[in-house]
């Protein structure tokens, strides 16, 4: 049967390459022996269209034309399926090959894989091994989210979503209608920026924040997609980095280091606790939630009360 698909597949390809003019699905059929032996139109469409899927998957681009009558066509332009030749030095091999290893753990694994055969196959050289170039290093981004690919997939075709979304000081998620501009990874977490609708604004989402499913919407963006999406800068300034005031707290000996290391003083205390003074800002209590016992908030008191409302609001839920 592999075999029967892959001929099909190349019969297809040929039938799209060699035309001059869009073909319909009605030609297609009259042209292809294994169309021809469909039992019925149904199963001819649902073969047609996993084929034509295929070979899109495969990088053949296939455009789709209506003519006046409104019937539709395909074609393959040759202009539009030629490669340029290959020209990857050393070093960007061994970058292809980073990126690749990074995504080991997320289901883009398979993509990154096969992006790098067809790299190989178009004329990288075979001196070159995109896996092991500069391979001491062995970079991950962890994805455990099922959020991301969806979201990484309505980033790339600029497509709203709806999502149902917890925020810390909440007991129970709520609905949220975003247009998703992108994705980062910042101190092992991911975060969504994008156009609010309900609230007409610039958000930043962490995903392990967002529950169920995400739900894509086929409307367009209704929002301008800025030239830069500063996620890890807006992440930042809400965890304190650009902070200009200070807070004090008291932090459980041995733990929080990353706390520690954002600390400009630091006061041994005795009984398993230590005293911390560290840049404050806006979204800060967040951050210091995170690890629970291990910290206790002494002031100033609009903070610590941050904390003590989030941590109950984490009790209710």
């Amino acid at each position: 049967m592999a075999i029967a698909k892959a001929e099909r597949l190349m019969n297809l390809a040929l039938c799209l390459l060699g035309t001059r003019r869009p073909l319909s699905k009605r030609e297609l059929r009259d042209s292809i022996e294994a169309y021809l032996e469909a039992g019925s139109d149904d199963s001819f469409n649902r073969m047609f269209e996993r084929d034509k899927d295929d070979l899109r998957e495969l990088g053949l681009v296939i455009e789709t034309v209506e003519n006046l009558d409104g019937e539709v066509g395909y074609r393959a332009g040759r202009d539009s399926n030629r490669l340029p030749p290959i020209t990857l030095d050393a070093e960007e091999a061994a970058a292809l090959g980073l990126v690749a290893k990074v995504w080991q753990q997320a289901r883009l694994a398979g993509a990154a894989s096969g992006a790098l055969q067809k790299l190989r196959a178009a004329g990288l050289p075979e001196d070159v091994d995109p896996y092991e170039a500069h391979g001491a290093l062995e970079p991950r981004i962890p994805v455990h989210e099922a959020a991301f690919e969806p979201l990484m997939l309505a980033c790339r075709d600029r497509r709203p979503v709806l999502f149902d979304y917890r925020k810390a000081t909440a007991a129970r998620p709520e609905p949220r209608h975003v247009e998703p501009w992108a994705l980062e990874c910042w101190r092992g977490h991911w975060y969504l920026a994008g156009w609010d609708r309900d609230r007409s604004a610039e958000r930043v989402f962490r995903l392990s924040r967002i529950t169920g499913k995400v739900r894509s919407r086929g409307a367009k963006f209704t929002a301008e997609v800025p030239d830069v999406v500063t996620v890890r800068e807006t992440v930042a300034s809400w965890a304190g980095e650009t902070a200009d005031r200070s807070a004090l707290i008291r932090l459980r000996t041995g733990s929080g280091y990353p706390l520690r290391a954002k600390a400009s003083q630091v006061r041994e205390l005795g009984d398993g606790w230590d005293e911390l003074e560290i840049p404050y800002g806006h979204g800060l209590d967040a951050w210091l939630v995170e690890f629970g016992p291990d910290v206790v908030v002494l002031e100033p008191a609009e903070l610590r009360s941050d904390v003590v409302d989030r941590l109950r609001a984490v009790a209710k839920g």
